[in-house]
């Protein structure tokens, strides 16, 4: 097993010194000021997410000397046990270090504890040779070595291997333990296997809330949300409290108006178990409800439920407002954080330039280029981006060019930028030649690089090279999506051939949805085709009753035929079958 494990596994080397380097040069341990940790992961607020529950006062005595209180097999393993959590590896190898100058090596309990840190921050070489280098082994041993290359097979996203790891821990009754059953369906999730995940889950006897929190990020990774929400049900039910962890995976799953009922029940639960004081719970509440269309009442709410005020909840809060198109109240709380002292980052300033597109303010937008310059991040390609997407909106191509040119690099991000600033303001054929000249390096085009390049074909009537582009995209890179069909539709249509349309969206069938249909039934009603309106409406009523803008849509094309009373009937469906359209709401 260990030879297989070796050659599967090369590609997951991880480039970092072993902990008996540190021994030989201690200086390294020395260095690092552990009593002082506190501060420095006050300045990075993720890092202070993760330190939190290692105990930096053993750190600073293991530094200076201290020993004789702490030195002891529990405390070294509760610590390293508290690195395997956080995933702190950096301090995880420097504890690793004090273990081999102390004469901890040869203890299976501390060596199974580094085993285990390494494997869960990802390092499966470094675990492959402590275990290999460990004298005395045991069940638990050999549990730790299964997770940890079940993490690499999940960072791998190799479902085969993990199946062969599975079929071993089959084979010689390591599925007994729950922390192997644990990366064993997590491994499945992150495959994109949920089912057999499941199957994993249903045969845990001795459920602990961590193997229910992994099942519920499972269905959340792979956007199932309704089960997600049943799951954490009935782990409630079950006796299990949820954590913020588990709180905090569900309410980054929701991004939708659909969610907000989801979102809505989860804020009652965190409020019931006493967790609404958690900054970093509060942070992805102010995000959720921005994204899942709340209120600005609503919002207002939930923003003063806020702790306190520094850069995250800040840059939360500003990002929440440019979600919702609120743009002064956006401008306003940058405004306050400046004068207030707290510095800006790379999420705060990404949030201003949605907020300045959305504008389309030339003026606000070279200001803040100005200040993104003046704080060093100008050289970041992901704000660069933002920058060409921000002169886009505002129309100004020869700053988008500009500073597409300037960039050191380029992303794919980069190019699809640079391609909407001539789609969106009818430039079609500058979008082609942009293409055809992204072509030619080594940045491959995604999915919504054709969007962009069909679109843009649409709009200046270049159907033959549009038709081309979708085919190259359906050969050579990926699945079309309904947003693409819908994008040919309106190819056809823009240029008049509503048949070639017709005949396009009969060879699909229902599974694309009924955007592509009512693409059509728009077209149809803009050329005064009533025939093809006519066959439309009746199909799309049939393949998706239960949709009102579909109800909406086939009236609209009735009537503008002169087909008033059938057009009423159609309005009329609506309440007898007792569809429901959603309310439009205006922030003006």
């Amino acid at each position: 097993m260990q030879t297989v494990l070796k050659r599967q596994f090369r590609t997951t080397q991880c480039l970092i010194f072993r902990p008996l380097s540190t021994l030989i040069n201690p200086k390294s341990f020395l260095d690092i000021n552990f009593s002082s940790l506190g501060n420095v992961a006050a300045l990075d607020d993720h890092k202070e997410n993760h330190l939190k529950s290692i105990d930096l006062d053993l750190l600073a005595q293991l530094q200076h000397g201290s020993h004789g209180s702490i030195c002891s097999s529990y405390a070294l393993n509760n610590l390293i046990s508290s690195c395997a959590t956080s995933r702190s590896l950096y301090i995880g190898i420097q504890i690793h270090s004090f273990v081999i100058k102390m004469g901890f090596s040869p203890h299976v309990y501390i060596s199974t504890a580094l085993l285990d840190m390494y494997g869960k921050c990802g390092v499966i070489s470094d675990a492959q040779k402590l275990f290999d280098e460990t004298p005395h082994r045991n069940v638990i041993t050999w549990n730790s070595l299964i997770s940890a290359v079940l993490v690499g097979c999940s960072q791998l996203e190799t479902l085969e291997l993990g199946e062969q790891v599975h079929g071993l821990s089959t084979k010689f009754g390591f599925l007994s333990n729950v922390v192997v059953c644990t990366s064993l369906l997590e491994m499945y999730w992150k495959c994109s296997n949920v089912d057999d995940s499941r199957r994993i889950f249903d045969e845990i006897s001795d459920k602990n809330a961590v193997v229910w929190t992994s099942m519920i990020t499972g269905y959340t990774q792979n956007q199932q949300t309704n089960i997600a929400m049943c799951m954490i049900k009935k782990m409630l039910v079950s006796g299990h409290k949820a954590d913020s962890i588990t709180y905090n995976t569900l309410l980054s799953s929701f991004s939708n108006t659909d969610d907000m009922i989801h979102c809505e029940q989860i804020h009652g639960s965190i409020i019931k178990q006493g967790l609404d004081s958690d900054v970093y719970l509060a942070v992805t509440l102010v995000t959720v409800y921005s994204k899942c269309g709340s209120s600005l009442q609503d919002f207002h709410k939930i923003c003063a439920t806020l702790p306190l005020r520094n850069k995250i909840t800040c840059n939360a809060i500003i990002a929440g407002f440019s979600n919702m198109g609120n743009v002064e109240k956006a401008l306003g709380v940058f405004s306050e954080m400046r004068q207030i002292g707290i510095d800006t980052d790379f999420f705060t300033i990404s949030s201003i330039l949605k907020v300045i597109g959305v504008m389309s303010s030339f003026k606000e937008g070279k200001q803040i280029h100005g200040l993104i310059v003046k704080s060093g991040h100008s050289s970041n390609i992901y704000i660069q981006n933002g920058l060409i997407s921000m002169y886009a909106k505002s129309g100004n191509f020869d700053e988008a060019k500009l500073m597409f040119t300037s960039m050191v690099e380029h992303d794919t991000v980069s190019w699809n930028s640079l391609l909407s600033c001539y789609a969106q303001h009818g430039k079609g054929k500058e979008a082609v030649e942009v293409f055809e000249e992204m072509r030619n390096t080594k940045v491959k085009p995604d999915l919504t690089t054709f969007l962009i390049v069909i679109s843009a074909c649409g709009h200046v009537g270049l159907v033959k090279k549009g038709l081309e582009y979708f085919e190259l995209m359906r050969s050579n890179y990926g699945s079309p999506k309904v947003e693409h069909y819908a994008c040919v539709v309106d190819l056809y249509s823009r240029a008049g051939f509503l048949d070639e349309a017709e005949v396009f969206v009969n060879k699909l069938g229902m599974e694309v949805g009924p955007e592509v249909y009512k693409a059509l039934l728009s077209a149809c009603r803009v050329h005064g085709n009533k025939e093809i309106g006519l066959r439309m409406s009746r199909k799309i009523v049939d393949l998706f009753p239960d949709d009102p803008a579909v109800y909406v849509q086939v009236s609209n094309v009735l009537a503008s035929n002169g087909y008033w009373d059938d057009s009423a009937r159609a309005h009329n469906l609506i309440c007898s079958k007792g569809i429901k359209k959603k309310a439009a709401c205006s922030w003006i």
